[in-house]
């Protein structure tokens, strides 16, 4: 994935989750400039940074990759999870 790759992969998570970029920033502990710049392919994220940038949006760094999961209606849901709903489906599957 390259870095306009990961720019829009960043956008369109963002806006599903019907977050704006100050938003997504303030979740991320980054600036909404640094979002702008990430979104436009401008600049490439760190390993940190784009763990920063998946907690903030609700996902994990493995969800943020998985692209060939996109078409999963199963996985549309499980991405909408807060991470405390996650937690808590994990508990009970674990629990069958």
């Amino acid at each position: 994935m390259n870095m306009k790759e990961v720019g829009e992969r960043i956008k369109t998570l963002r806006e599903k989750k019907y977050m704006n970029r100050n938003q997504l920033a303030n979740n991320a502990g980054v600036s909404p400039t640094y979002i702008y710049q990430l979104e436009r392919g401008e600049k490439s994220p760190t390993v940190e940074y784009l763990n920063n940038i998946c907690w903030g949006l609700g996902i994990t760094i493995e969800e943020f990759f998985a692209t060939e999961k996109k078409d999963n209606p199963i996985f549309d849901k499980l991405s909408e999870l807060s991470p405390q709903q996650k937690c808590l489906l994990n508990k009970f599957l674990s629990s069958l």
